[in-house]
């Protein structure tokens, strides 16, 4: 796969790589561990990267770790059409029984936290617990995105990508650049100068620029946008107005300048089970990677009251 620009996308660790048929495209995953199942979902412009700090973490504290590449990024299939959050949660919850489990926790950061709550809400019988990391309840996300001046701002981006054929342009020229500039702008004001962030930077620009996976990764937000809209998108809002019986962990950086702290608020309306959240003060939109050590211990903590 190397000859596609995937080198660092398989790169080597305490994991190994294979690709498993769920919902009828195919995922790549990294794994690691064994135990009850944990799923993690990376957010926008990653892959399964992002949980590099995570993953042995997991695995060592008795845990089967698998960070798959979302439809759409990476390794995984980028089919032309299916990018809405019925159908990715249909994915994990595919990849959850390809697996042989019956039920895992799934924790999402950013976009892949949107699949993570969509998941408890329409598989709940899959999802033993839900950690959503920069990532508010969907329904929280599409009020603000309706009534909140602030949020449209903060995510114009994604209002931007629903030109065709543009962002896919932009996401990709001059070897992916765009990607460390969103990656910049949306980190706290530490992990930005380090030379974690500039390896993890250049993994992500590849795996932009993996064919199709700009398109892919465009199509979440035209989907997420135009849902504001069409009946498809009402419907979808509607199924998701059950409350979560699961644990919740809720985890947001204060200066997260895109899912914005106020967004998260109000997320828990939408569980009856036990919910927990932290706020962290110094960190901005990519919670694992700004602070793994911090991020990571909270996570192996709530792991174990499940």
């Amino acid at each position: 796969m190397s000859g596609n620009g995937t080198s660092r996308i398989l790169a080597d660790g305490p994991w190994t790589h294979r690709e498993i048929s769920a919902n009828g495209i195919r995922l790549h995953i990294a794994e690691a561990g064994k135990g009850p199942l944990v799923v993690l979902l990376h957010g926008f412009p990653q892959n399964w990267w992002m949980w590099r700090h995570l993953i042995p973490r997991l695995a060592d504290a008795g845990y089967h770790v698998v960070a798959p590449d979302l439809r759409g990024f990476g390794a995984s299939d980028k089919p032309p059409r299916s990018y809405d959050l019925m159908t990715v949660s249909g994915d994990v919850g595919g990849l959850i029984r390809a697996l042989g489990a019956r039920e895992a926790t799934v924790i999402g950061h950013d976009i892949g936290g949107l699949v993570a709550w969509t998941t408890a809400a329409l598989h709940p019988g899959v999802v033993r617990g839900l950690g959503a990391v920069s990532a508010p309840h969907p329904r929280r996300l599409r009020r603000e995105l309706i009534s909140s001046n602030a949020q449209r701002r903060a995510l114009a981006h994604a209002f931007a990508y629903q030109l065709p054929r543009v962002p896919e342009s932009q996401l990709t020229s001059d070897n992916g650049a765009e990607v460390r500039e969103i990656m910049r702008k949306w980190t706290g004001p530490d992990w930005a100068h380090t030379t974690d962030f500039a390896y993890a930077t250049e993994v992500y620009r590849q795996a932009m620029c993996v064919p199709q996976a700009a398109y892919g990764a465009a199509e979440y937000f035209r989907w997420m946008m135009r849902s504001l809209a069409r009946p498809d998108g009402a419907r979808f809002a509607k199924s998701l107005a059950v409350r979560i019986d699961v644990p919740v962990l809720q985890l947001q950086g204060w200066l997260d300048p895109v899912l914005l702290p106020q967004t998260s608020d109000g997320s828990s309306a939408y569980v009856a089970g036990p919910y927990e959240s932290h706020y962290f003060d110094n960190l901005g939109h990519f919670l694992p990677e700004e602070d793994p050590e911090t991020v990571g211990a909270l996570i192996e903590e709530w792991l174990l009251t499940l």
